[in-house]
């Protein structure tokens, strides 16, 4: 069975409560439920943090032992040379998601600093691209 863990970063605590129109009205929490449900083939962990260093602290700890990661790091992506570094220094695959497609927000949001040492990004496809990041990391990894 794989061992997936899914990390989330700033802010993504706020989802259902926080910008609608972007990102939703289901909390993490509840699509969570969802996909430990339909994904019961995997052994499916979830860690949130508004913590550049927590983020971090967290890749590092799993990293060498998982079978891969579904993160967002929320704006980190467009700042975190350290979260790159990170997730550059672990053999876990890494495939990066975002709810919004961040290549039609503001100019700052379009570019991430993830994107190359992630094995994929899955971007704007809502929630539902949390799910598309899973079933990449089982059938690719």
């Amino acid at each position: 069975m794989k061992e997936i863990l899914i990390i989330n970063g700033p802010n993504l605590n706020l989802l259902g409560k926080r910008e609608i129109d972007f990102y939703g009205s289901i909390s993490f929490e509840e699509y969570y439920t969802v996909l430990k449900v339909n994904n019961s083939h995997i052994n499916l962990s979830y860690y949130q943090s508004n913590h550049e260093g927590d983020l971090i602290d967290k890749i590092h700890e799993v990293g060498f032992d998982i079978d891969g990661i579904v993160i967002n790091a929320g704006a980190y992506t467009h700042t975190s040379i350290a979260i790159r570094d990170a997730i550059k220094a672990i053999p876990a695959p890494v495939v990066e998601v975002h709810i919004s497609n961040i290549y039609e927000r503001e100019k700052f949001r379009r570019y991430s600093f993830l994107e190359d040492v992630c094995k994929k990004m899955f971007v704007g496809k809502g929630l539902p691209g949390y799910q598309e990041a899973l079933d990449f990391l089982v059938t690719e990894y």
